[in-house]
């Protein structure tokens, strides 16, 4: 049997910008998304902590190094600049391979930068 698990998870960013006059999509540092296994163009799915709003969306790689979580488009509505959210993505996996995987787990520091 195939199920769906927890691949990676970049927990408790702050978002940096909201552009709703955009295709869609979420921006993310280049860091956070190598770090998190995560590539360009993957599906994510967003819980947004300060209101409670989970939404899914995908992933546009942003600069390196700059701390960027934007959020475009129509899911620019889900959250205001400021608010703490947390990025996953999900992956199919045979049952027996999904027992033993173990998801890749990010915890930025509050500028949304890799705690070396």
């Amino acid at each position: 049997m195939i199920i769906e698990i927890l691949k990676s998870k970049i927990h408790r960013v702050k978002v940096t910008q909201a552009e709703l006059n955009y295709v869609g999509s979420i921006t993310i540092d280049e860091d956070l998304i190598e770090a998190a296994n995560i590539i360009p163009n993957e599906k994510v799915q967003i819980v947004n902590n300060n209101n409670g709003a989970r939404f899914e969306t995908y992933v546009i790689k942003g600069e390196r190094g700059s701390g960027t979580v934007c959020l475009n488009g129509a899911t620019a509505r889900l959250a205001q600049v400021g608010d703490v959210v947390i990025i996953m993505s999900y992956a199919y996996m045979e049952t027996e391979e999904a027992r033993n995987y173990e998801p890749i787990l990010i915890f930025p520091d509050g500028d949304n930068k890799l705690i070396k």
